[in-house]
């Protein structure tokens, strides 16, 4: 186990505690180290090693510490899948940590955006979500020909 130079807002530790999670595994702190400090990561570990935790995280902690307070940026993500159904087995695991922790519920809005998605709920997701779970197809029929509409989404 492995320790994070800057330890996660307590509101993660509790949501971590609550799942039973006390440590973090080396790579996980690796990959958390390089998101925060704006690199790229690219995790390849064994199926159930805890590669989640290397995205979620640093994503939940950027939404609680920019999640759009007044005056603030808010903070977005998109999260790239092969297929729907992962996507929302995801989202799940995502709905998790706000389920656990009341202050996450209040910064994360998250929504898969894909085929099976109505227009209204596309729309309201594009315009308000903090986090978008999605596939390859949808990004390239649905969002990348409409790049405009999503500059809140691409603006760094």
């Amino acid at each position: 186990m492995s320790r994070l130079s800057e330890p996660l807002p307590d509101e993660l530790i509790s949501a971590l505690g609550a799942m039973g999670i006390s440590d973090l595994y080396t790579h996980q702190v690796t990959a958390i180290e390089a998101v925060r400090s704006g690199k790229s990561i690219v995790v390849v570990t064994s199926t159930a090693s805890g590669k989640t935790l290397c995205y979620n995280l640093p994503v939940l902690e950027s939404l609680l510490k920019h999640g759009g307070t007044e005056g603030t940026e808010k903070s977005t993500s998109f999260y790239l899948f092969p297929t729907k159904a992962l996507a929302q087995d995801q989202l799940r695991g995502l709905r998790r940590y706000a389920d656990l922790e009341p202050s996450l519920a209040r910064v994360m809005k998250a929504g898969t955006y894909d085929g099976d998605t109505p227009p209204n709920t596309r729309r309201k997701l594009r315009d308000e979500a903090s986090i978008i779970l999605t596939n390859p197809d949808m990004l390239h029929q649905g969002i990348l020909p409409y790049h405009t509409r999503w500059a809140r989404f691409f603006s760094a």
